[in-house]
Order: C-alpha cells, then structure tokens, then sequence
C-alpha cells in the first residue's frame, strides 16, 4: 500500500468519525428535548391536576349551594320560612321547646326511653311542643345525614303533624337509628325504608318524591339556622325549654333522661 493510498484511509476514516460524532450529537440533543418536553407536560399535568383538585375542592357542596335558595316550607308550620313548628292542642296553655339533631344517639336514648310519655301528655293536652331540629352533628365529619333526615321529616310534616311525629319516633328507634358515626340518613333509601313503617308514610309516593328531590332540603338549613342561633343558650341536644327556661334534671345540667325525671321537671314548669 502506497503512503497515498495509506493516508487517504486515514483521511476518510477521520471524516467517518466526524460524521459519526454529528449524528451522535443530533440524537442525543433530540433525546434531551425529548426528555425535557416531556418534563414540561408531566410538570403542566400535575400542575393541572392539582389545579383541578382545588377547583374541585373549593367547589361549594350541594348544602352550602342551599344557604341562599328559595325555601319550600312545608304544610303545618308558621313564621319565618316555615321553621315555627308546633305540635298539640289549642288548649294547652304552655309550650315545651324541643331541641333535637336526628343523628343524636342521646335524643334517640331520650325517645326510646320516655318518647311516649310525652306523646301522651301531648295528646292529653298537657303542652304544645315547638320543635326546632338542628344539624350539628355534620359539622363534625363533614356528614349529611342530619340535614337530610330533617328534610325527610318536613317531608312527613306537609303530610301531617302525627306522621311526622311517629316518622321521628322511627328514626330514634333501636331498629332505625344508626351510630353516630355512620351516615346512614344521608341515604334518600334508607329514609325511606324507614317512613315506610309508618302508616300514612308507607308507599306514599308524594312524600317519596318530596325526599328523593330534596323538596324540604332547603327548609331543614332555615331549621338549623334557628337552632344556631336560638335565644334559649341551648348548644346541645336534647334540650328542653319552657318560658324562656332550660329544663334540666340535676345542678349539672343534664336534660331528664328518665320518665321520672321528665314528669318532675315538666311538671314545675307547668305550674311557674
């Protein structure tokens, strides 16, 4: 081989190389803005993706859509938006405040334990009782069930006074009431399969319809307005108030959980 022939090898073997490391160049610059695009739309995904969520979680639930909303009021109540509700005879002269959240396992307690004395001194003409339902218990676990058990029972109200008694007295039953930890009201079925224990509720498809659409949801946080902001210093439930006074069983300030206790209490204030 002739030192031409030998240095031209070299030469071309040299610009082999050079072309070989351009081309290595390009595809590594294109695998790096490869990567980095790929980077940038992770980055914009996530970014959008959190965007999302606090669009989502910033987004007012279906109660608090409510706050504002025109109230249906249903029948058989008075005042402002419906939420005056009192139950019994014309006749009787005082009327027992009655505090109550229908998630409360203490307002069940009460009315499985002395829930039917006080129907019959209602029926007896003894007292009228005002009712005032409130919602707190959601509060506490971001829940539904109270608010939409109270909607459910202004449901029964607009079919009459004593469905919607005896509906309440499902509701805080043994068989019915859930733990205070389980949402189960929230539930437009479960309300349902509930109300149809009672007579003038069974297969009631008016009723039915009213819970279903939520007829009376915006009534119940009117209701529990009025529960927040009572006059009587009553925070919690049950509570029981008769002429601007809280009735209670001991210096503790217990409300009467027993048929005694209530008969004591509810009897001195009827004859202040």
């Amino acid at each position: 081989m002739s030192t031409r022939n030998s240095q031209a090898a070299k030469t071309a073997a040299r610009e082999r190389l050079r072309q070989e490391r351009e081309r290595q160049a390009k595809r590594n610059k294109i695998k790096r803005q490869v990567v980095v695009a790929g980077s940038v739309v992770g980055v914009l995904a996530i970014a959008g993706g959190i965007g999302y969520a606090v669009v989502q979680n910033n987004k007012p639930s279906y109660w608090e859509g409510l706050k504002d909303a025109k109230v249906v009021a249903p029948a058989n109540t008075t005042g402002a938006k419906g939420t005056t509700v009192v139950l019994g005879k014309d006749t009787a002269k005082k009327t027992l405040k009655l505090y109550e959240d229908p998630r409360c396992p203490v307002c069940a307690q009460f009315e499985q334990t002395v829930g039917s004395t006080v129907k019959k001194d209602l029926d007896d003409g003894k007292f009228k009782i005002q009712y005032i339902g409130a919602t707190f218990i959601d509060n506490k676990d971001n829940g539904q069930g109270s608010k939409n058990a109270l909607s459910a029972l202004g449901a029964a109200l607009n079919v009459g006074p004593e469905a919607f008694l005896e509906y309440k007295t499902a509701m805080y039953s043994t068989k019915w009431h859930p733990d205070e930890t389980t949402d189960k009201f929230k539930d437009d079925a479960y309300l349902i399969k509930v109300a149809n224990t009672v007579p003038a509720l069974k297969d009631n498809t008016k009723f039915q319809n009213a819970v279903k659409n939520g007829t009376y949801d915006a009534w119940a946080l009117a209701m529990s307005k009025t529960f927040d902001t009572n006059k009587d210093g009553v925070s919690g439930t049950p509570s029981f108030v008769m002429d601007g006074k809280k009735l209670t069983a001991d210096s503790q300030g217990n409300p009467p959980m027993t048929v005694a206790d209530f008969n004591r209490v509810v009897g001195a204030a009827l004859k202040g």
